[in-house]
């Protein structure tokens, strides 16, 4: 009798031990399975390129229906920093519409020789004036292509004597092409116009 109930116990243990280990086997299988799931997903994640074909580079792929909208307003504010800042200095001023320029189409160039048609840069230069702009708002419409935006900030006219303050509206559509160097974000602005500027308030400066 004593022998039955200890094989009874014996036959216990190796029954525990067996469900203890198969337990343990499912734990670590799910585990695996997980950690491979991840694997997976992060290298749908990456894609591989060739530097000149000579070394492998890992470059993250981003979603670019997520990022979509915040490049395209970083694409107008550049355009206008590059297009509206100035300073006495004619290499500065013809380098920052060179750059802005490759960020739009026609309409830019357009509005580009008109202002040198009006002296406007020449103006800056002789009087040492000097323009910076300030980006209020950018306002995108995704629900047709092309895109419409429409830019509102405000200019800072520094002159010797005073400091105009002048409000900046434009409008135009935005339009997929492919990224370059020139040409980051991907975008082109097309039909752009000037819907405001106007003088807000002029400050007169302290003479020294």
């Amino acid at each position: 009798m004593h022998k039955q109930f200890d094989i009874q116990r014996k036959f216990r243990f190796i029954v525990y031990v067996l469900v203890l280990v198969s337990l343990s086997l499912m734990v670590v299988s799910s585990y695996i399975f997980h950690e491979s799931v991840q694997l997976v997903e992060l290298s749908k994640q990456k894609i591989y390129v060739l530097d000149n074909g000579k070394s492998l580079l890992v470059a993250l792929r981003e979603d670019i229906s997520e990022n979509r909208d915040a490049e395209a307003r970083d694409h107008v504010k550049r355009f206008h920093e590059l297009f509206f800042t100035l300073e006495p200095d004619k290499t500065y001023i013809e380098n920052n519409v060179r750059e802005a320029l490759y960020l739009a189409d026609r309409s830019a160039m357009e509005q580009y020789e008109a202002f040198k048609e009006n002296n406007l840069y020449n103006q800056v230069i002789a009087s040492d004036i000097s323009t910076t702009l300030q980006t209020d708002s950018i306002k995108l419409d995704f629900s047709s292509y092309p895109y419409r935006f429409t830019f509102i900030g405000k200019q800072k006219i520094v002159r010797k004597s005073n400091i105009t303050i002048r409000s900046l509206r434009t409008s135009g559509y935005l339009r997929n092409i492919s990224r370059t160097d020139n040409n980051p974000h991907g975008f082109l602005m097309e039909n752009w116009r000037i819907d405001e500027n106007q003088d807000l308030e002029t400050i007169k400066r302290k003479s020294f």
